[in-house]
């Protein structure tokens, strides 16, 4: 059945769809858990990457070290502000500490924080209890988990088709493309009051047309970036793109979550398009994503698990949003660690699609870390689940020395892994803003990209265009 059949057939009570609670059961009750197992201490290191990769320790007095990773491109001392709420605590009590630490966390890149702590206190769990992430979180659905190419917009339709075509020769079956607004810029009668026109949605779909001349049919395609839209505009693309020629897959966060009346826009644009709807990277947790499940407001949920809480409230979002008839993909734009991070939790997801990658040609993004078969992503763009212990990775550290973000952009220096004083005592966010240690997303950069010429280098990132 599908969403909309679902969500006018349903007499299921909202009140009656079963809860998960995220993990198969408590690890603090395990028989096998280690004794007097206590978190010593929280550091980070920041890594200079297609986008910043804020990457956490969380350190055991047995040894044992955890690895999380904050919102690609955001602050990671979002993370180690925690640290008073993990010191000395055991890190099999993982619910408490993520309680505690829930007021100290939000929507876009203030859930990185919370959500490094999670996927950190899951690979120790996973490392003392001797299982690999995803057996804490449920049953395995897959072995190995599809990937999607995303791909910048270019500035001119060549180019476009040329970013595609180095995708393509990976053997990916799901690709997706941005339509930005820059694209219709200074061409007569393709925008009206800020929005695209008939003639704007023939101009994308151009672009869509010459992608899926290299791509074929055969293959999903997606598209985001759209800029501001109205439910009449929302609707327009989702009806223009369904045609037979375009066939996109979904339109991607067509009308932001944080827009007056969101879910009424959203369920609008979600009932009157054939195009299904797609969203949302930046909001955290399970009651975020709640109304947009419940009232049919999205066809297609696409969390970020370093922004929506984790492995363990990722996969309580999805669990629900499967209930409801909508399926999960994720956003991804950072490192391997975050992205096995997924993988695990992906793995579990019943109604699962694909994983997003934003890293396809950084040269040295899968050197950063040791223990998984490489190239992480397959020929045919699968990533293997692991089966060793917790995440089933470590860090390679002269890799991830020699790519260190320079002290000279951060507002917050944590070196390589340093001692962190500064955070022994607790503060709050409204501190921790004013004293410039955490925000929102980072534009300061550069950014390390390979470009539509093919050329890898430090550049402006595309989100800045």
């Amino acid at each position: 059945m599908d969403r909309k059949s679902f969500l006018k057939n349903t007499i299921l009570g909202y009140s009656g769809v079963m809860m998960s609670s995220g993990l198969t059961s408590n690890p603090a009750e395990a028989y096998s858990r280690p004794s007097d197992l206590k978190i010593t201490d929280i550091r980070g290191a920041t890594i200079a990457a297609n986008y910043d990769y804020p990457i956490i320790k969380i350190y055991t007095n047995q040894g044992v070290i955890g690895l999380g990773e904050v919102r690609d491109a955001g602050w990671i001392a979002q993370a180690l502000m925690l640290k008073p709420y993990l010191m000395g605590k055991d890190p099999l009590n993982i619910y408490s500490i993520l309680d505690s630490i829930k007021h100290l966390t939000g929507h876009g890149r203030y859930g990185g924080g919370y959500s490094a702590v999670d996927i950190a206190l899951m690979d120790i769990i996973g490392k003392v209890l001797n299982k690999p992430c995803w057996q804490l979180l449920g049953e395995k659905y897959r072995d190995e988990i599809p990937v999607y190419a995303d791909t910048f917009a270019a500035d001119n339709v060549e180019n476009q088709a040329e970013l595609m075509k180095r995708r393509l020769e990976k053997g990916f079956h799901h690709y997706k493309m941005d339509l930005r607004p820059v694209m219709l810029r200074g061409i007569e009668g393709a925008i009206a009051g800020g929005y695209p026109t008939q003639k704007g949605l023939q101009i994308w779909g151009e672009y869509v047309e010459k992608v899926r001349d290299v791509i074929g049919y055969k293959v999903k395609l997606g598209a985001d970036h759209f800029g501001p839209m109205t439910i009449e505009t929302g609707v327009a693309l989702g009806q223009y793109m369904a045609d037979s020629k375009f066939a996109l897959a979904y339109i991607e966060d067509v009308v932001p979550y944080t827009s007056f009346n969101t879910i009424n826009l959203n369920k609008a644009i979600t009932l009157g398009s054939p195009t299904p709807t797609l969203g949302f990277e930046d909001i955290y947790g399970f009651e975020g994503f709640r109304p947009f499940i419940e009232h049919g407001a999205i066809s297609i949920i696409h969390p970020d698990m370093l922004t929506s809480g984790g492995m363990i409230e990722t996969k309580k979002i999805a669990d629900y949003a499967r209930q409801f008839g909508v399926s999960t993909m994720m956003h991804c734009a950072g490192s391997p660690v975050g992205t096995m991070a997924m993988v695990h939790t992906c793995a579990t997801i019943k109604e699962f699609i694909s994983l997003e990658n934003h890293a396809l040609e950084m040269p040295w993004w899968q050197d950063l870390v040791t223990g998984i078969p490489k190239p992480i992503i397959a020929q045919g763009g699968v990533i293997r689940v692991p089966d060793s212990p917790g995440l089933g990775i470590e860090l390679d550290e002269e890799v991830m020395k020699k790519h260190l973000r320079e002290p000279e952009y951060l507002t917050y220096d944590p070196g390589y892994f340093n001692p962190t004083p500064l955070f022994d005592q607790p503060i709050s966010m409204e501190e921790a803003k004013a004293k410039n240690l955490i925000g929102g997303y980072k534009v300061a950069g550069p950014w390390w990209h390979i470009n539509e010429q093919g050329v890898y280098a430090n550049q402006e990132s595309p989100d800045q265009r």
